[in-house]
């Protein structure tokens, strides 16, 4: 087996709608412009309400980038050049050929644009073909009925529920429904949100 890449290196994923750059904390203005709405947040592990909130969680990111156990980018709007959000990949062990993107937020003005499925269709591309990865794991709140219908549609496999699986939002029981995609189903995956995206609207 061809040995592949042991670390996420920096890179910008652009696509003809969105650009995914690595997380800075330059980019933090623009995640506070479009991050604070309520809404966003409301099955994310832990609520932000004020920029201080939402500096909190750019630090996190970047410690767990610098431990080498996620990767953020933040998600920008190529046609306004406007930040829209932020997704990374986490729970990072290329030495099992595997990943999780997740702690995907978009906001609501973007929410049912082109913006999430192109971001999935670069992340996955990245993950599959030149990080390696056998495995691309996605988990969310098993309530959360809009994440879960969204995994299903960019053609991700329901795979169960871990039950009382995490504590969020200051001692909330989560139970995470998980899901997948393998490298043998990737080709008709990528298939699949090309053909999305040449709809009008996702």
């Amino acid at each position: 087996m061809t040995q592949g890449p042991s670390r996420v290196e920096p890179i910008v994923l652009e696509g003809d709608h969105v650009r995914l750059e690595p997380m800075a904390l330059e980019h933090l203005p623009g995640l506070v412009a479009v991050g604070l709405e309520p809404a966003i947040w409301t099955w994310m592990p832990f609520v932000v309400r004020t920029p201080d909130d939402l500096r909190g969680l750019v630090d996190s990111a970047l410690r767990a980038r610098d431990a080498g156990t996620e990767f953020p980018f933040v998600t920008v709007e190529r046609a306004s050049g406007l930040v829209v959000g932020s997704t990374r990949y986490l729970a990072i062990a290329l030495e099992h050929a595997r990943l999780e993107i997740g702690w995907t937020w978009i906001a609501p003005a973007w929410q049912h644009s082109a913006v999430n499925t192109e971001a999935k269709l670069l992340m996955l591309t990245h993950a599959f073909e030149a990080l390696g990865c056998r495995r691309v794991e996605f988990k969310t709140d098993a309530q959360n009925e809009a994440s879960r219908a969204a995994l299903l549609g960019i053609g991700a496999t329901f795979e169960g529920v871990f039950r009382k699986h995490m504590l969020v939002r200051g001692g909330e029981r989560r139970d995470s429904a998980w899901y997948s995609i393998t490298d043998d189903e990737w080709p008709d995956v990528k298939a699949h949100l090309r053909a999305r995206l040449g709809r009008d609207q996702i």
